[in-house]
């Protein structure tokens, strides 16, 4: 678990804690800073790599516009216990944006996906939604990665995966039997941002390849990315759209991510999107998401096959449709389901609850 708490010293502080046995390991810090870019969408992480060795990216804020920030990665060689100088993996330098960042292991290296700004005029919004937030002018948003080795060093350039991306939509991989997949919020030409899935493979990067064809035509970004999981050949990703009214939706592939079948309707009307995804050893894949509620909303969780739902619909707890309330996660461990959210409130809290599986 990570999160971003108030330092002593000013500023903000990474924090992160391990689940083991049953429960929380006492709170470590990654890293601080009274110059971190702070945002209720773009996010920080703490991702295991191979064995002892996580790597843990953050934001950095530049001179100039508010969204003009740098990457920052640091990697730990003994679980968290030290940890390298941070290092960005793009070099770029311009006063851009680069976040949402995805971190995933790649053999004893950590592979990190990002949108980068470079060729925008580094205006932003992150309204979500309002019709401005778009990039304001210049090129378009791209999709890169690069690898960082154990050392916290960059292995050889970054790279671009997709030239036109939508601005700020929270980007995720996963690992199939052939290699990583990576899912994010297109955007073409003519404005429709719908979800694509790039597959690594022995020749490099593939084509993008659209999950669905929602058609959603929005002149702005919804903030709102999809989510990944995948086992062997099968790979799940669930998304928020709203071509014609709100929906979160879930496609399986059964060949790795080269082709999807139908989506699956999980939920419709007043849902907020916030999706998560994970696949079970049974093939089901639950989904969360956020349900829009009268004054409030409610973190829910459902499984489904490629047919469509496969249980019923779990409320995992109260919440809210605020910036405040963040984005929900899940993940599989012993068996179970952990589930991991922001409360807001004076003071807001992390919480979590373990979810077992039927």
């Amino acid at each position: 678990m990570s999160w971003l708490a108030p330092d002593v010293g000013g500023g903000f502080a990474l924090r992160q804690s391990t689940w083991t046995g049953g429960a929380w390991t006492a709170p470590g810090t990654v890293a601080a800073g009274s110059d971190w870019f702070i945002n209720w969408a773009d996010f920080p992480s703490v991702v295991p790599v191979a064995g002892r060795v996580w790597a843990a990216h953050w934001l950095q804020q530049k001179p100039g516009d508010v969204y003009s920030y740098d990457v920052r990665i640091a990697v730990s060689q003994d679980a968290g216990e030290t940890w390298s100088q941070p290092m960005s993996p793009h070099d770029d330098g311009t006063p851009t944006e680069h976040g949402f960042v995805s971190l995933v292991g790649d053999g004893d290296s950590a592979r990190a996906v990002w949108l980068d700004g470079r060729q925008t005029s580094g205006e932003h919004d992150h309204s979500g939604g309002s019709g401005n937030g778009d990039s304001g002018g210049g090129g378009a948003m791209t999709l890169r990665s690069a690898l960082v080795g154990p050392d916290g060093l960059k292995l050889g350039p970054d790279v671009e995966l997709d030239a036109r991306t939508c601005d700020c939509c929270q980007t995720d991989t996963a690992r199939t039997r052939e290699g990583l997949v990576v899912v994010y919020r297109d955007r073409s030409e003519t404005e429709i941002r719908d979800i694509a899935l790039l597959r690594q493979t022995a020749a490099g990067w593939s084509d993008p390849v659209p999950v669905a064809r929602d058609g959603w035509l929005i002149d702005a970004c919804p903030v709102n990315g999809p989510a990944v999981d995948a086992r062997g050949d099968t790979v799940v990703v669930a998304w928020f759209t709203a071509a014609d009214k709100p929906r979160v939706r879930l496609a399986f592939s059964a060949n790795g991510g080269r082709t999807f079948r139908d989506p699956v309707e999980v939920a419709a009307g007043k849902v907020a999107g916030r999706v998560d995804v994970a696949l079970l050893p049974d093939g089901r894949a639950v989904v969360s998401w956020l349900e829009d509620e009268t004054g409030s909303a409610e973190i829910r969780a459902q499984p489904f096959t490629a047919e469509g739902p496969a249980g019923a619909v779990a409320v995992i707890a109260r919440s809210e449709v605020a910036r405040s309330s963040g984005f929900p996660q899940m993940v599989l461990v012993d068996g179970a389901l952990l589930f991991a959210w922001t409360r807001p409130g004076d003071p807001p809290q992390v919480q979590a609850a373990l979810a077992r599986l039927r």
